[in-house]
């Protein structure tokens, strides 16, 4: 969370960071007044706790709080989320990617694919700083395309494609799994995501993926 290896990660990042800012505050705010509670209206000898009925303005306030609470953060994740649901109408590369039970195929331009199993996951390359769009289908049942370090996920249904775009910021290896339960070898539905320079990139589309980093 701390270091997402995508541009949308970057964003995402921060609508976390929003939100568990204001899980502290809330958080600190509740404990405060139940430690203010314990205190204030604690037992004592001789003296008969103070009674009372309610307070008007404060119940309003207590109901007003929350609401505005949420109003905001709903309205900074809605801000955050337009631009990681943005799809680019012109994106520097487009890969097809189709879940199955239970593992993946990668179709790039070109014409050629990689197919995985569970006992051999495959490998999908993208190019470092640019954008791909994805075109996410499934070919069975319900899946899950996630990849942690980009703090990214979308499902992949039967009979839609998603399509969205990923856009790498640093170089390196990194774990993608299904995310939605799809049967006996769901663990076992991995990939790898490697990004690597344009050039590399090009010459593994070249090779038809006979040269690989």
């Amino acid at each position: 969370m701390t270091n997402p290896a995508s541009s949308h990660g970057m964003l995402m990042r921060t609508d976390w960071y929003v939100f568990i800012a204001a899980g502290v505050f809330v958080g600190i705010y509740v404990y405060a007044c139940i430690f203010w509670c314990l205190w204030r209206y604690r037992r004592r000898p001789n003296r008969e706790p103070q009674q009372f009925s309610g307070n008007t303005p404060l119940e309003l306030l207590y109901v007003a709080l929350p609401i505005l609470m949420v109003c905001a953060l709903f309205a900074v994740t809605y801000a955050i989320e337009l631009p990681v649901d943005h799809v680019d109408a012109n994106p520097a590369n487009k890969v097809s990617v189709t879940a199955f039970r239970w593992s993946w195929q990668f179709r790039y331009p070109g014409g050629f694919s990689a197919v995985g199993t569970p006992l051999s996951p495959p490998t999908l390359y993208l190019p470092l700083h640019e954008t791909t769009e994805i075109d996410l289908r499934s070919a069975d049942v319900t899946h899950s395309f996630w990849v942690p370090a980009f703090l990214f996920k979308r499902d992949a249904i039967p009979g839609m494609t998603n399509v969205f775009d990923l856009n790498p910021t640093r170089t390196g290896r990194f774990v993608g799994r299904c995310a939605q339960y799809c049967g006996l070898d769901h663990a076992l539905m991995s990939f790898t995501l490697q990004v690597v320079p344009r050039s590399v990139y090009d010459r593994l589309l070249a090779s038809r993926g006979a040269v690989t980093p």
